[in-house]
């Protein structure tokens, strides 16, 4: 195999000076062509939204296709969510993002009507894999509160808030003439306004009578064909909802006093029925006590039983604190069902869309804030049907986000096996009722996997495969750790409020599966994956005393406990008996004096039975230090082929053997800096109080006044250095609220991240106009944190590479990168495999400063010399609990190093990304051959190396929403969209890239929205996206019966386009309501077309005209042939009667 040598050809070559606003070599670097051949083009990169999984955000609304079995969900922000048969989701949004009110289904039509809160009325057609809008209606003069559309009707009833019925045609999204007045629906005598229709449908038996229910508690039986009112109901309290019974003679009212009252069609003077499901009643015989309002009843029948009755609400005053409750009554019998959240619609699932018939239910489905629960009326207990969405994502708040794309094909299966055994029981047996749609036909069969953590210190890994999401396996980290059981036993060391378990972060290797989490509390637990249950007798428990402190700044001497560069197994496995410093502590102090060497959270005492999965290996805990608590961990990373786990924090980094069970390392960042390093900067003295958990208030800690008016805009003081920008000081202002939930180190978190965005503007043209040029004064964008907290570690990555310049022959080294921007090399000395692995210790040596970059360090990675990304080595994955021949098989020692470098060549690209710039380097000689200046005025928030089109790529996401690419090793930038106006704290924190063209963040609490940026999977995404709407038969109607049908007992129709028509209604006052063609209509595709596309699709719609009016023309031509053949007829008939006869007798 050739190698390139770059000296040679720098030697040849001018120096050119390097740009700063976009990609440059370094002076007489060959261009890209002459060192590797890349292949990625911008048009490899397109952005796109692919799918949107979980829980619609703050639901409003819902509606059921009885005959597609579709489900449809609308939410306070206007989003819409479908949903059929497991994997069959869809997502769409109302681009005024106003609430949802009301939904409708054209049942079997593949259509559905929208209602929202701003009084606009929509059309979504659903015959198409992206559902789009064909029609809108915007109502000026008056508020929607109802609608109603008859099943097979095309005319959509709408209710008012002034009371009055508007009446609209769907299917050219018309207003109708016909109006129903409030005034003249009720009676003459009555002096007050009835109040908005709450209620409109039509008689099961007879669609020309229409039942409008006022909120005073009048209810109308209106006659549709005579214009006037058959007869009125009247209660005293307010109703909420009305059902009918299937024959057209009863039907129940619900009312804001938890009663039901049941009225007999011709009887309107009184109820026929008053009763108060949950009130006590008197015994004295007065009238129950008052319950809570009856939201919603519905009445359904059955041919061979009672029929069932199902409300939601109604629970008397008395039970406070109570959970939402669902009731069911069947006959003599009253099921409560109590729900885990607030109810805000259900539906009843029968097995006829005709209303005219036996409803035969079978479920009942009920959204609920944040789930949706069907349940089976079919069994007895009414058990729930096992839920195949998946819409548990946010069961606890989600802290971190992890992408894999392409990993191995064999963790899928392994995954799923450990976690099927984790499901409860106790569902029904029964299918999942919402069944419609089909699944799609993409090719894109990679396996992908998400993991999640979460504030309860749990973790899921889901199957992201073929844009579906399923959970495979639940690992519940807090099992390690003893649970304090009331307020009074909370240990006094915690250094968060609530959430002490939360995730932090993560990191995975999927070939070895190892698994190493950092949760809030300071802690690190490093898991192994096994098909195996074991009881672990005893957690093994590895404490570290992580410490930088000096006493002011012109002390350059660190205090505190620090290990040797080179330490033995004896000083590196006990960190703690190093004396305590003599500065006294400003810290919290109990009252034996200042907390020392006491970690955050007790590790369980008793054995841990630990089921097939992943089974703790090792906790890492670490402590207070002379009442200080433990700095946040802010970066993690595990090497399953080295046996070592690292994580790093404001005090600096450890180091731990997890094959030992010893710490290597713990040293503090300034210490990773050589002597003579130019980037080195003075120490400072730490932070002398945490933050008040929860709130994001910023202590200067003893800060000057010169630098208060630099202060952070979180701090709550008014700063002139601050961005003028409106939009950020809103998004600072949400961070700020926001993140009250958030658990202290969340917090924290979003006010850096709120600091960096508040000081973007702040950096000088000047600064930086040489690479080399750093002093102490660093990039804007950590500006503030600075002032406030020492340098921390931001980034680690294990490689096979050349500590030194000098070096010929790769071997095993860490990366670390800081927060300042500095990149530095550690090498690792490591025993041969085997049993001297577990006995010989390990060397480990700082080499110095490879690079420094604006901005921390996000992202490192290493090429070699063809452009093909070097990986960190791994160890193959093995059973901890098989037998030894077994693991044998199986392990198998580190790949083999890449070939060593010749004196004077460079075989090795290091790639390093921060948040303001990306540099590529040659090994060993630390050349730098490109720099990239990402963003001036923002920040990158997450960068990732990544595999596109066989080869790869840097790709970043800002702080102000831009998504962009750069290639490798040259970093030209290829793509660079906005695509989020501002990004909010939710996005900042979750937002990956992965592999394949494939990233992800969470749009919502309880959602995940996966894009992707690669124009391949754009191009096949109509593929494989799933279809809603299926070809389907719609049942028949029920039959009348013999005598019905003599006597005209049977349902009763109305040619509602006689009632509606233009013709009879006339035409309705252009004031009212605004029509507006969707995009998905044909008035909107000739509204949105242009350029050759417009051109295209405008001479598409020509020719459908053209068409169907030559298909007119060929109509009128046949009608005018057929009146022509009947006069000619006529004529003939005429002829042949009077033939023969005279004139006197005609």
């Amino acid at each position: 195999m050739k190698k390139f040598n770059i000296r040679k050809v720098l030697d040849g070559l001018t120096a050119a000076s390097s740009s700063s606003s976009s990609s440059a070599a370094q002076p007489g670097t060959p261009s890209q062509n002459d060192v590797v051949q890349e292949t990625l083009q911008s048009e490899h990169f397109q952005l796109c939204k692919t799918v949107r999984h979980g829980f619609p955000y703050q639901p409003s609304s819902m509606a059921f296709d009885p005959v597609q079995k579709i489900l449809a969900i609308g939410t306070q922000t206007g989003a819409l969510r479908l949903f059929g048969r497991a994997g069959v989701e869809c997502y769409c949004q109302h681009e005024s993002g106003a609430a949802v009110i009301q939904l409708q289904f054209l049942i079997n039509e593949g259509a559905l009507v929208s209602a929202l809160a701003d009084d606009s009325i929509h059309l979504w057609n659903l015959r198409q894999k992206i559902p789009a809008i064909l029609h809108s209606l915007k109502f000026n003069k008056e508020r929607i509160t109802y609608c109603h559309l008859p099943f097979q009707s095309k005319w959509l009833y709408i209710g008012t808030e002034r009371g009055n019925i508007h009446i609209v045609n769907v299917e050219s999204f018309t207003l109708s003439g016909y109006v129903i007045m409030w005034n003249k629906a009720i009676e003459l005598s009555t002096k007050t306004h009835p109040g908005p229709v709450v209620h409109i449908s039509d008689n099961p038996m007879d669609e020309g009578k229409l039942l409008i229910g006022f909120e005073c508690g009048v209810v109308v039986l209106w006659d549709l064909k005579s214009k006037k009112a058959d007869y009125r109901y009247n209660y005293d309290e307010a109703i909420h909802s009305v059902a009918w019974h299937h024959e057209g003679k009863q039907f129940v009212c619900s009312h804001s006093d938890g009663t039901l009252t049941t009225w007999n069609v011709r009887a309107p003077a009184k109820a026929a029925q008053i009763i108060t499901p949950h009130g006590k009643q008197p015994k004295d015989g007065k009238k129950p006590e008052p319950c809570k309002p009856i939201l919603k009843v519905e009445y359904k029948t059955t041919r061979a039983g009672d029929p069932f009755m199902v409300l939601s609400g109604g629970l008397s005053y008395d039970t406070v604190g109570r959970r939402a409750c669902l009731t069911v009554m069947h006959g003599k019998s009253t099921a409560v069902l109590e729900m885990d959240y607030p109810i805000v619609d259900f539906l009843t699932l029968c097995e006829t869309p005709y209303p005219n018939d036996f409803q035969e239910p079978y479920a009942v489905v009920v959204l609920l804030e944040k789930d949706l629960v069907v349940i089976d009326l079919g069994q007895i207990g009414y058990p729930i049907f096992e839920n195949p969405y998946p819409l548990t994502i946010h069961e606890s708040p989600v802290t971190c986000v992890e992408y894999f794309a392409d990993c191995p094909a064999e963790l899928i299966p392994a995954l799923y096996s450990v976690g099927s055994r984790q499901k409860r029981q106790g569902y029904s047996k029964k299918e999942w009722p919402v069944s419609g749609g089909n699944w799609g036909q993409g090719t894109q069969s990679y396996p992908e996997i998400i993991i999640t953590g979460h504030a309860d210190g749990s973790i899921k890994f889901w199957d992201a495969s073929a844009l579906m999401l399923q959970v495979l396996y639940k690992l519940k980290t807090a099992k390690v750790f003893e649970r304090a059981r009331g307020k009074e036993e909370k240990p006094s060391t915690d250094i968060v409020d609530e959430d002490p378990f939360a995730i932090q972060t993560l990191s995975w290797c999927p070939e070895s599966r190892m698994l190493c989490v950092a949760g809030v509390s300071a802690h690190v637990i490093i898991y192994r994956f096994s098909k195996q249950e074991v009881t672990t007798e005893v957690v093994q428990l590895l404490e570290v005393r992580m410490q930088c402190e000096f006493s002011d700044v012109d002390s350059p001497d660190p205090g505190g406990d620090q290990t040797p560069t080179l330490p033995t197994p004896g000083a590196s496995s006990s960190p703690q008996e190093a004396e305590p410093p003599t500065q006294p502590s400003t810290g919290s102090n109990s009252s034996d004096g200042p907390r020392d060497n006491i970690p955050c959270l007790q590790v369980r005492s008793s054995p841990l039975k630990q089921s097939p999965g992943y089974q703790v290996e090792l906790v890492v805990q670490l402590v207070w230090v002379s009442g200080e608590p433990p700095q946040p961990i802010t970066s993690l990373a595990i090497n399953s082929s080295y046996g070592l786990v690292v994580f790093g924090n404001s005090s600096g980094l450890a180091v731990v053997d997890y094959l030992q069970k010893t710490l290597l390392l713990n040293m503090g960042t300034s210490e990773l800096y050589s002597p003579s390093d130019p980037y080195q900067g003075q120490p400072r003295s730490p932070r002398k109080a945490r933050q008040p958990s929860g709130a994001l208030c910023d202590s200067n800690d003893g800060s000057n006044a010169s630098e208060d008016r630099c202060k952070s805009p979180t701090s709550g003081s008014t700063s002139p250095c601050n961005s003028d920008d409106d939009r950020k000081q809103n998004f600072i202002e949400k961070v700020k609220f926001k993140s009250r939930r958030f658990s202290k180190t969340v917090a924290n978190d979003f006010a850096k991240m709120s600091r960096k965005i508040s000081s973007s503007g702040e950096q000088k043209p000047d600064q930086d106009a040489k690479d080399n040029s750093f002093t102490r004064s660093r990039s804007s964008s950590v500006t503030s944190i600075d002032r406030e907290s020492r340098e921390a570690i931001s980034s680690f990555h294990f490689c096979e590479s050349f500590p030194r310049k000098t070096d010929g022959q790769v071997g095993p080294c860490l990366l670390v990168g800081t927060t300042q921007g500095s990149v530095m090399t550690v090498a690792l000395s490591l025993p041969p495999a085997g049993d001297q692995r577990l006995q010989q210790s390990l060397g480990i040596a700082s080499c110095g400063t490879m690079v420094r970059l604006k901005g921390g360090v996000l992202t490192m990675a290493l090429l070699d010399f063809t452009g093909a990304l070097l990986p960190p080595p791994y160890e193959s994955w093995y059973d901890p609990n098989a037998s030894d021949e077994e693991k044998e098989k199986v392990r198998r020692r580190r790949p083999a190093s890449p070939p060593a470098s010749q004196e004077g060549q460079d075989t090795q690209f290091a790639v390093v990304c921060s948040e303001k710039q990306a540099k590529v380097l040659a090994l060993p000689s630390q050349t730098r051959l490109y720099k990239h200046n990402i963003t001036e005025t923002s920040f990158v928030l997450r960068a990732d190396v990544v595999q596109m089109a066989g080869t790869n790529c840097i790709a970043c996401f800002c702080a102000n929403g831009h998504i962009m690419t750069l290639s490798l090793p040259s970093l030209r930038p290829l793509l660079d969209l906005n695509y989020l106006p501002l990004t909010d704290m939710r996005i900042a924190r979750t937002f990956c890239f992965s592999n394949l063209g494939q990233a992800l963040y969470l749009t919502s609490p309880t959602e995940i929205q996966r894009i992707t940026y690669s124009q391949e999977t754009c191009d096949n995404l109509q593929e494989m996206l799933s279809e809603l709407f299926t070809p389907v038969e719609t049942p028949e109607a029920p039959n009348r019966g013999f005598f019905k049908g003599l006597f005209g007992g049977g349902a009763q129709s109305l040619d509602r386009e006689d009632l509606f028509g233009e013709t009879a209604a006339g035409k309705a006052s252009r004031t009212l309501a605004q029509h507006i063609p969707g995009p998905g209509s044909m008035e909107g595709m000739k509204g949105a077309a242009s350029g050759v596309v417009g051109d295209l699709a405008r001479a598409r719609i020509a020719l459908d005209e053209r068409g169907q009016k030559l298909g007119e023309l060929e109509e009128r031509t046949a009608a005018m042939m057929a009146s022509a053949e009947s006069f000619s007829k006529h004529a003939h008939d005429m002829m042949v009667k009077y033939k023969d006869k005279k004139w006197y007798q005609l």
